[in-house]
C-alpha cells in the first residue's frame, strides 16, 4: 500500500485542462462538520481502509476526481452506504501529501453537486453512480435582493464573531455569481452538519439564500446575547473587585479606631474555655478560632472556618440522657408496643440488666435480620423509649458515597460532617438510640465503599475514637445503641456482619398476626382516623379473613393497609347517611373486593408429575409448584419457568437420579423415546436456590412412573447423586409458607431437625414432620400407589 502511494502523490500534480465528470466516481465519506461546496477548496484526512482504496482509485482511474459525501453519524468508524447522506459534492484532488502517522492529507477542490443513483463496488473501495444536480435559476430581482441581503447579514456576522480574517470580507465583496456567493457563505460560517447538508441539497439559489437569511439571523441574535452575557460577568466581576476593596479598607478603619475585639470571636472563645469540652477539642477549636482573626470576615475561607466552629462547639460532647432501667417497666413497654419477637426482646432485657451492674459495659450492635413489614424499624424506637433514651433513625439504602459515613474533608467546597454525627447533633446527646435501615442495600461506587466505612462505626473496640473526616476530632460514639436491620444477610460483606450481632425474626403466623392487628394496628388507625367513639366495629373473624384471604405475607404491612382501607370506607358509608358500621367476616367482598388467596384448584387432588416445594425469599417463604411432563422426543431436557443456574444444575441431577432409580426395560423407551419438559409456574418471576433438589426428584420420578403425588405435602431438600438427602436454609421462613398454604405434610432433611426449635409452637402443631436421609425415604412418603 505504501508503494501504491508513493505513486499517488507524483500523480496527484496534473496539468490544468477542461474537466469532464464522469457518472461513476470512487466516495469518500467524511467525518467533519466543515462540508465541501462546489467552487470552495479544503483540505482532508484520509486514514480509513476504504478511503484510502477510494483515493487509489480516484488518482490511478478517475483523473483525480472523488465524490465527497458527509455521514449521517460522524462518529461510526465504518458506515454502510445507509449511513450517508444521498447528496455530496464532486471534487477534484488538487494537492496530495502523506502524513507521519500514515495518514493522507489531500487539498480538494470542489466541482459540482450530484446524489447517489446506485453503487458499482463496496467491498474494497465504494464506487457510486451518481445523478449530476445542477440549478435552473435565472437573473432576477428576487435573486439580486436576497444577495444583498445575505452579503449584509454575512458581514455582520463575521465583524461580531471576530474569528475571521479581513480576506473574507473582501471575497464577500467580489463574488458576484449568486450561486457560487451562497456555496461560499455555506463553507465559512460554522452551521451543525444538519443544516449544511441543507444548504447543499437546496440545488436552486434563491431556496439556499432564504435558507441562509434564516440561519445567519439566529447566529447573529445568539451573538448578540453572548456579549451581552459577557458584558455582564465582566461588570460582575469589577463590582466583586470593588466590593473586596472597600469591605478590605472599613476593617482597616475599624481596627484603627475601635481595637476592640470582635463579638463574634469573644463568644466563640468564650464557649471554646467549656469545662464540657476535651482537651483535644478545645485545642483545636482555640487553633482555628485563632485562624479565624487573622482573616477578613468577608472572605470565603472565614465562611469555612465559622461553619467548622459552629459544628465542633454544638455536639454534645458530655451531653448525655441517663438511662431509666426498670427492668419490669422495659419489658412491660416492650410487650405492649410489640407482639412476639421474645429474642429481641431477651437481649434487649440482657444488656439493660448487666447495665444497672456496670457503666463501662459496651453497648451491644444489634443486627434484626427478617422480611419486610416484621417490626424491625419500630423495634428501634420501643427499645429508646423504654430506656429513656433519645431516637434517631438513618437509612442506608442506595448508599454509594463513602463520605455519607465518614464526612467530607474540609477542602471541599459545601464539606460538612457524616450522617452519623448530623444524628448526634440533632439529637443533642452522645448516647442514642440510632437505627441504621437497610444495612444490606449498601453499594460500592468510585465514590468509595460505604460498608467499609461503617466497620469503624459499628466495631466496639473502635468507636470509642471515631473520626469523621470533617470534624478532625475523635468523638466516642461507645455509648450509642446501635441498631441496623436488614432483610437479607448474604448481601452484608463478611467483615461488617462480624461486628453486629445477628437475630432473625422470622413472619408472623396467622394467630401473632391476629393480635397485632387487634391490640396494636387497630387501635392506632381507629386513633389516626378518629373513630374511637364506637360507631365502627369489626369483628374478629374478620380480621382473620383478612389475614387469611387478603394478605399472605411474611409482614404486616398490607394488613395494616387493608385494615385502613376498610375504615376509609366505613366512614364513606357513614357520610353518605348510614349509621354505625359492623364489619363481619360476610361484609369482607363488600369493602377490600374478591379475595386473592383463596385455595385454587391447582392442587386440590393428587396428580402425576406435579409437586409442591418450599422456597425462601427475601420476603418470606413461599410455595412452589414443579411439574414434569414426558412428551414425544428424545431424550432432552426442557427447562422453563426461569430456573437459575442452581436449579437448572439441580434438574439436571434429579434426572440422572430418576434414570438410575427408574432402571429396568419397563421405563427404557420412556427415557429414549421422551423429552422431558419442567417447568415452575409464574414464568415471569426468576427462581434459583440449593433446595428444590427432592422436589424435582419426586416430580421427575411421578412423571415417569405415572404414580401420583399427595397434594396436601410440601417438601424441601437438595439431593445428591447417589441419593443422599441434604440441609437447607431458612427452614423457619418455609415451615410458614408451607403452614400460610394449609399444608398438612412437610418432608424436610433430617440433618435440619435441630433447626426446629426456632419455630413457633403454633406452626408444630398444625404441621406433621417427615424427616429423611434418602431420596426413597421420600418417594415413599410422597407417591400414592397406582390404583389411589
Amino acid at each position: 500500500m505504501a508503494q501504491k502511494f508513493e505513486l499517488l502523490e507524483k500523480a496527484a500534480i496534473r496539468s490544468e485542462r477542461k474537466i469532464e465528470i464522469p457518472d461513476i466516481l470512487p466516495a469518500i465519506p467524511t467525518r467533519t462538520n466543515m462540508l465541501i461546496y462546489p467552487s470552495s477548496v479544503m483540505p482532508l484526512y484520509v486514514g480509513r481502509e476504504k478511503s484510502l482504496s477510494a483515493l487509489e482509485e480516484s488518482i490511478g482511474k478517475y483523473d483525480q476526481l472523488v465524490f465527497l459525501v458527509s455521514q449521517r453519524d460522524i462518529t461510526k468508524e465504518e458506515p454502510e452506504l445507509g449511513d450517508l447522506f444521498e447528496v455530496g459534492t464532486i471534487g477534484r484532488i488538487v494537492q496530495l501529501m502523506k502524513m507521519p502517522d500514515g495518514n493522507y492529507k489531500i487539498l480538494v477542490e470542489g466541482l459540482a453537486r450530484a446524489k447517489i443513483s446506485g453503487v458499482v463496488e463496496e467491498e474494497n473501495a465504494l464506487i457510486v453512480k451518481l445523478e449530476s444536480l445542477k440549478s435552473r435559476a435565472r437573473k432576477s430581482k428576487m435573486l439580486e435582493a436576497l444577495v444583498r441581503k445575505v452579503k449584509e447579514l454575512t458581514q455582520k456576522y463575521v465583524s461580531m464573531s471576530r474569528r475571521f480574517p479581513e480576506e473574507a470580507l473582501m471575497a464577500l465583496e467580489d463574488t458576484s455569481n449568486a450561486d457560487k456567493f451562497a456555496d461560499f457563505v455555506s463553507s465559512i460560517v460554522p452551521f451543525a452538519l444538519e443544516e449544511k447538508q441543507k444548504l447543499l441539497e437546496e440545488v436552486e439559489p434563491v431556496e439556499r439564500l432564504k435558507t441562509l437569511m434564516e440561519l445567519l439571523s439566529r447566529e447573529i441574535e445568539i451573538l448578540s446575547l453572548e456579549e451581552e452575557l459577557d458584558k455582564r460577568v465582566k461588570e460582575k466581576i469589577e463590582q466583586g473587585q470593588k466590593e473586596y476593596y472597600l469591605r478590605e479598607k472599613m476593617r482597616a478603619i475599624q481596627e484603627e479606631l475601635e481595637g476592640e475585639e470582635d463579638e463574634e470571636i469573644k463568644e466563640l472563645k468564650e464557649r471554646a474555655a467549656s469545662p464540657d469540652l476535651s482537651d483535644e477539642v478545645r485545642e483545636k477549636a482555640e487553633q482555628e478560632i485563632s485562624r479565624l482573626e487573622k482573616m477578613s470576615p468577608y472572605s470565603a475561607e472565614a465562611t469555612v472556618v465559622r461553619t467548622y466552629l459552629d459544628w465542633l462547639l454544638n455536639l454534645p460532647w458530655s451531653l448525655e440522657t441517663e438511662d431509666e432501667i426498670k427492668i419490669k417497666d422495659v419489658r412491660r413497654t416492650l410487650d405492649s408496643n410489640h407482639y412476639g419477637l421474645q429474642d429481641v426482646k431477651e437481649r434487649i432485657l440482657e444488656f439493660l440488666a448487666a447495665r444497672k451492674y456496670s457503666e463501662k459495659l459496651r453497648a451491644p450492635i444489634l443486627c434484626l435480620v427478617g422480611p419486610p413489614g416484621v417490626g424491625k424499624t419500630s423495634l428501634g424506637r420501643s427499645v429508646a423509649e423504654a430506656m429513656g433514651r433519645k431516637f434517631g433513625r438513618i437509612s442506608l439504602g442506595g448508599m454509594r458515597d463513602e463520605a455519607e459515613i465518614r464526612g467530607h474533608r474540609r477542602t471541599y467546597v459545601g464539606a460538612l460532617p457524616g450522617r452519623i454525627m448530623q444524628m448526634i447533633r440533632k439529637l443533642g446527646s452522645k448516647n442514642p438510640v440510632i437505627v441504621l435501615d437497610e444495612v444490606d442495600k449498601m453499594g460500592i461506587s468510585f465514590q468509595g465503599d460505604p460498608a467499609s466505612a461503617l466497620l469503624e462505626v459499628l466495631d466496639p473496640e473502635q468507636n470509642s475514637n471515631f473520626t469523621d473526616h470533617f470534624l478532625e476530632v475523635s468523638f466516642d460514639l461507645s455509648r450509642v445503641l446501635f441498631i441496623t436491620t436488614a432483610n437479607v444477610l448474604y448481601s452484608i460483606p463478611d467483615a461488617l456482619r462480624d461486628r453486629m450481632e445477628v437475630i432473625e425474626i422470622p413472619g408472623y403466623t396467622e394467630s401473632e398476626k391476629y393480635h397485632i392487628a387487634k391490640d396494636h394496628i387497630l387501635p392506632k388507625l381507629l386513633d389516626e382516623y378518629n373513630m374511637k367513639d364506637g360507631s365502627f366495629k369489626i369483628t374478629g373473624s374478620a380480621i382473620k379473613g383478612t389475614i387469611r384471604d387478603y394478605t399472605r405475607e411474611a409482614g404486616v404491612r398490607q394488613l395494616d393497609r387493608n385494615l385502613g382501607k376498610i375504615i376509609r370506607k366505613a366512614i364513606l358509608k357513614m357520610a353518605e347517611g348510614e349509621g354505625s358500621i359492623n364489619v363481619g367476616v360476610n361484609d369482607l367482598g363488600e369493602f377490600l373486593g374478591i379475595p386473592l388467596f383463596k385455595d385454587s384448584d391447582f392442587r386440590k387432588k393428587p396428580e402425576v408429575g406435579v409437586v409442591t416445594g418450599l422456597a425462601w425469599t427475601p420476603v418470606g417463604g413461599e410455595i412452589m409448584y414443579i411439574e414434569v411432563l414426558p412428551v414425544p422426543g428424545k431424550g432432552k431436557l426442557i427447562i422453563t419457568g426461569q430456573l437459575g443456574d442452581v436449579m437448572k444444575e439441580s434438574a439436571q441431577i434429579a434426572t440422572s437420579l430418576a434414570k438410575k432409580l427408574c432402571d429396568g426395560e419397563k421405563y427404557a423407551d420412556i427415557f429414549e423415546k421422551r423429552d422431558f419438559h419442567i417447568h415452575v409456574p409464574e414464568g415471569a418471576v426468576p427462581k434459583d436456590g440449593p433446595s428444590a433438589g427432592i422436589t424435582l426428584t419426586t416430580a421427575f420420578i411421578s412423571a415417569v412412573s405415572g404414580r401420583k403425588v399427595r397434594n396436601d405435602i410440601a417438601m424441601t431438600g437438595e439431593i445428591t447423586l447417589r441419593g443422599k438427602v441434604l440441609p437447607i436454609g431458612g427452614l423457619k421462613e418455609k415451615l410458614m409458607a408451607a403452614y400460610r398454604s394449609q399444608m398438612k405434610t412437610v418432608i424436610i432433611p433430617l440433618a435440619n431437625k435441630r433447626d426446629l426449635e426456632k419455630v413457633p409452637e403454633e406452626i408444630k402443631s398444625r404441621l406433621e414432620f417427615v424427616f429423611v436421609e434418602d431420596i426413597l425415604e421420600v418417594l415413599q412418603v410422597a407417591l400414592l400407589d397406582k390404583g389411589d
